[in-house]
Parts: C-alpha cells; sequence; structure tokens
C-alpha cells in the first residue's frame, strides 16, 4: 500500500489586511463610501472564494496590484 502527504493549497487573503492599514482605509469605508460588499468582506474573512471581478474591483478602489490582495500559500 502507497501512502501520499495530501497537501492542501490555499489562497490567503492577509496581504488585503496589510494594504488597509498601509493605506490607512477601513471595511466601513470600503462598504460605504466605495460601496463595496459587506458579505464578500465576510468571505474574506473567513477564507472563501472570491471571483476575479471582485479581485479587479479591490485593485481599483485600493490602487494596488492583485498581490497586495491575495497571496498563495500551502497549508502547513
Amino acid at each position: 500500500m502507497i501512502l501520499f502527504h495530501r497537501v492542501i493549497l490555499m489562497i490567503s487573503y492577509a496581504p488585503f489586511y496589510k494594504t488597509l492599514l498601509n493605506k490607512n482605509i477601513t471595511e466601513y469605508q470600503l462598504i460605504f463610501k466605495h460601496g463595496f460588499s459587506a458579505n464578500i468582506l465576510h468571505r474574506m474573512k473567513h477564507g472563501k472564494a472570491i471571483n476575479t471581478k471582485t479581485l479587479d474591483t479591490l485593485c481599483f478602489i485600493l490602487n494596488c496590484n492583485v498581490s497586495d490582495v491575495i497571496e498563495y500559500e500551502e497549508d502547513k
């Protein structure tokens, strides 16, 4: 019998929160000033998937690159 080590790969939103902090923008401002969805912020907080349109919108609002919102990391 051969056993394989299972590795779970995932996207992290840690850069998003660092970018918010660096740009001095709050989630409240994203929602009420920029009309960003509170539901999507909730999904991101819980590590759930977002689509590329959402990613594009965040990059536009924050004037940043994709790497300032998400990063790829291996689950340890």
